[in-house]
């Protein structure tokens, strides 16, 4: 059993789909159909019949998989493989070539574009069935792993590790874009009162409440909530202007404060409640990663220090 025919249970973790998306690029209307034949009985099968078509569809509806003809007017496979692969939101998008081209110099030349695989035409519906329930299985599994290596154990959430890494990403497509990114630090007030108060396992378990609302509250592919450490969590923003990250903030601080998780060793509300540290900056050559995550971290202890449930802002000068 491949993981593209396990449990709904861990379909669901994996964010699988129940049938898997294929994209078939070719000029030439007949492989298309040959290809659909194939596939469209367990698949969502969709056509391009240029290059530059599939780069518009991959990149408003990136699918699970794509069979790319070599041969096309205009921008040829491989082109079209390497934008894909330039591109970090269509990158991890294995790209199977299906060309009548069969010297070995091509093969090389389609798997040094980022192709995964390559098939001669005309493919045998078996082995074409085959190699692309393999790569599917692959992509799945190395998702999984991914996931495992960049989860909070008892949140759910992305950890420490993962977003580091995510913070360098996002500062170097900003740069690029010339583009703002928000950061939000936050903590839960009075937690170490609260598991003094109510015990560990009820602050194993607001944590969760706590985090799941966090991750409610952001639907962007892009935005990142990580637990940090302890009762610390953290938002990575990117593309987010001071003004869109002050009011994605109180809705944090509302979010949470409505949960009326009781905590009698707080004083009122006597509720579960944060405080969060924000600070915003225009990537460039003379500003850092380090220093807003050091601003934002500043400004949380100013929160803390104001009287918990608020927010206290910082914006990192480009200057």
């Amino acid at each position: 059993m491949t993981i593209y025919e396990s449990s709904p249970e861990l379909r669901s973790l994996l964010s699988l789909p129940e049938r898997p998306r294929l994209l078939v690029v070719d000029d030439q209307p007949i492989n298309i159909h040959a290809l659909y034949e194939i596939f469209h009985e367990a698949h969502e099968v969709y056509a391009a019949t240029s290059g530059q078509e599939a780069l518009d569809f991959c990149r408003a509806t990136p699918p699970d998989m794509i069979l790319l003809d070599v041969m096309m007017p205009g921008m040829d496979g491989h082109e079209v493989c390497r934008r894909l692969k330039a591109d970090r939101d269509t990158a991890d998008i294995p790209v199977i070539f299906v060309t009548a081209q069969s010297d070995p110099a091509d093969e090389t030349r389609a798997l040094e574009a980022g192709g995964v695989d390559f098939i001669t035409k005309p493919a045998n519906p078996a082995v074409v069935r085959a190699r692309v329930k393999t790569h599917l299985t692959l992509r799945a599994q190395n998702e999984l792993l991914r996931q495992l290596a960049f989860i909070d154990g008892l949140t759910g959430l992305a950890n420490r590790r993962r977003f580091d890494e995510a913070l360098q990403s996002e500062w170097r497509h900003c740069w690029r874009r010339e583009a703002p990114l928000t950061l939000l630090m936050i903590d839960i007030d009075y937690f170490k009162r609260f598991n003094d108060r109510y015990g560990h396992q009820a602050g194993d378990a607001c944590l969760q409440d706590v985090a799941a609302t966090l991750k409610a509250a952001f639907g962007r592919p892009h935005d990142l909530v990580a637990r940090y450490g302890g009762e610390e969590f953290v938002c990575l923003l990117p593309e987010t202007d001071l003004a869109a990250g002050e009011a994605k903030a109180q809705v944090l601080l509302a979010d949470v404060e409505h949960l009326a998780i009781p905590n009698d060793a707080a004083p009122a509300p006597a509720v579960v409640t944060i405080s969060i540290g924000l600070a915003t900056a225009v990537p460039g050559e003379r500003t850092d990663p380090r220093t807003v995550m050091a601003l934002a971290d500043q400004a949380l202890y100013e929160a803390k220090h104001a009287g918990r449930n608020c927010l206290r802002t910082a914006v990192v000068s480009a200057g």
